[in-house]
């Protein structure tokens, strides 16, 4: 995957304490995170165990990157072939932590929801590609270009190899800032277990002469 430019830098393993922190702030709101998590009095506590399990998987099987060592903001890239958390992959990354510090029935809501999810990202993207698993920014930064600062780097990386791009949102706001980035919806699905809907989108790496494969 690319390498750091002077703009993005990668996250270590001595952040992911204070990264998980900023993350909830920013996700305390989201569709999936107050399904998963509906008390708000405990969703701060156990969803940076969440975070902190996202973060360490990141790191073990892709790329993490920060805008910078002030942390304003974090996104996970994933290849495809270490996309799907297995069971092995999740032990090497903190599962036993992440499972102790969720309640049970949290813990059941969260497997229930990646499975969905996952479902829908094997049905619409075959081959080799990357897989945005989740991009976060403190929310008192938003709208100050965090966002486009960790995306432009990789895209542009993609666009290098030749490499098409997946992410899904939960969150109908962000849609517009993908396909800001060359991003096309290809299904919206109300999730079975949840009700929330479900974006599943993909970027095609730009060709020579300004187009896009696929």
């Amino acid at each position: 995957m690319v390498e750091p430019s002077e703009a993005i830098i990668r996250l270590s393993k001595e952040q992911i304490g204070p990264v998980s922190e900023m993350l909830v702030d920013a996700f305390f709101n989201d569709a999936k995170l107050t399904h998963v998590l509906p008390d708000d009095n405990t969703r701060k506590e156990q969803g940076r165990h969440i975070f902190a399990f996202h973060l360490r998987y990141g790191l073990n099987y892709g790329r993490v990157y920060a805008t910078s060592p002030n942390l304003e903001g974090v996104a996970v890239w994933l290849p495809s072939d270490r996309s799907e958390v297995t069971f092995w992959r999740a032990m090497r990354s903190g599962g036993m932590a992440l499972q102790k510090g969720l309640s049970k029935d949290a813990m059941k809501r969260l497997l229930a929801f990646a499975d969905e999810v996952d479902a829908y990202h094997k049905k619409h993207v075959l081959g080799r590609h990357c897989y945005l698993f989740f991009i976060g920014v403190d929310p008192r930064l938003h709208g100050k270009g965090y966002g486009g600062k960790l995306i432009r780097p990789m895209l542009d990386w993609m666009d290098r190899k030749q490499i098409a791009c997946y992410l899904n949102t939960q969150n109908e706001k962000n849609i517009g800032l993908y396909e800001h980035f060359g991003f096309t919806v290809v299904e919206q699905v109300s999730l079975p277990g949840s009700g929330i809907l479900h974006t599943g989108m993909i970027r095609y790496p730009v060709v020579q002469g300004g187009n896009r494969a696929g």
